[in-house]
């Protein structure tokens, strides 16, 4: 009874005002024309069907509330309006703009988290987006990010999977966070779950500093699997990595761009070039292939690489090899 008394009300009153024809050729009018641009429609939480019929005639889209209120009504959906940001299309009629806001099917807007990038470079980007809300604040600490997503215990480095993710309105850097973290997990536990046998890890988490450091020494997925190998190899024999960025990741603010003989000695707990083993955490934020690439690396002898200076690396199997290719290389370089 209450929701046919509205109904009954609203078409006694267009019946009664001679606006029944006017009702029906409302029904079949596109509310925005077929050559403009689509329509953002923003319908706030708590927003009732007469709110929305009321925006919808101030916005130029309906000559009257009551018209829109009248197919809700007759539809049985007065009740059904969905909070969100809805684009409507040219040639949008009021029955499928009243199907588009009672299915909450809302705009999703698209952030990527580049492979490669530190958690910091991830805040930042979030920050610089003005569609997403922050609620971290400047420059919040690592255990505050962790605390805040459920995990205080663990370091934010590496936890985030590089990917595009969607979202609607309303959305924190939190929300985008948590995703990335759930989805880097799951990703990790797969990839853990199939890796090959006799791998010198011994947890989950000592892969995906792997995978990081990888991720950080080539762009080129082919190279991935191969630079995984002479980690996995060096590791294997007790022999340090010796890789630049986890030397670049320690020195943090303080790396300029040049990396010097100097940095190569200095003691931080990032640099593979003084301690042997992994770095305490990831230095960056690693991808699947990365990922993939350490926990299934190529089989082979090389102990070493070299930048060739246009993406790729030169690989040798010994030391005088791998000098050769440094002369070859980066003479003159560093």
């Amino acid at each position: 009874m209450r929701v046919l008394l509205p109904i009954l009300l609203l078409a006694t009153g267009l019946v009664a005002s001679g606006a029944w024809m006017e009702y029906r050729d409302f029904l079949a009018a596109p509310l925005v024309p077929e050559q403009a641009s689509p329509v953002l429609l923003d319908v706030e939480p708590g927003t009732t069907l007469r709110g929305l019929s009321r925006k919808l005639t101030g916005l130029g889209l309906v000559p009257h509330p009551y018209l829109f209120m009248t197919i809700a009504y007759l539809r049985d959906q007065a009740t059904d309006i969905k909070a969100g940001e809805y684009e409507l299309p040219p040639g949008i009629k009021p029955p499928e703009l009243l199907a588009l806001v009672t299915s909450g099917k809302v705009v999703q807007r698209a952030f990527t988290i580049v492979e490669g990038w530190t958690y910091r470079q991830l805040l930042a980007a979030t920050a610089r987006d003005k569609r997403i809300h922050n609620l971290l604040g400047d420059n919040p600490s690592a255990q505050e990010i962790m605390t805040r997503l459920g995990h205080p215990r663990k370091h934010p480095e590496g936890r985030f999977l590089p990917e595009t993710y969607y979202f609607s309105k309303g959305a924190s850097e939190l929300d985008i966070l948590r995703r990335a973290y759930e989805t880097m997990a799951q990703v990790l536990q797969e990839e853990w779950a199939r890796r090959d046998a006799e791998l010198p890890l011994k947890s989950p988490y000592q892969a995906l500093i792997l995978a990081s450091i990888v991720e950080k020494e080539t762009g080129l997925a082919t190279e991935r699997p191969t630079i995984a190998g002479v980690f996995i190899r060096r590791l294997k024999l007790g022999m340090k990595l010796q890789t630049d960025p986890t030397v670049i990741y320690g020195l943090g603010a303080r790396f300029d761009g040049d990396l010097t003989r100097a940095h190569l000695r200095e003691d931080t707990p990032y640099n593979t070039y003084v301690h042997q083993g992994l770095p305490p955490t990831p230095i960056a934020l690693p991808g699947r292939a990365a990922i993939h690439g350490v926990l299934h690396p190529q089989a082979g002898k090389a102990l070493f690489f070299v930048a060739r200076g246009d993406g790729s690396h030169q690989f040798s199997d010994t030391l005088a090899e791998h000098n050769q290719a440094v002369r070859r290389y980066q003479s003159g370089r560093r």
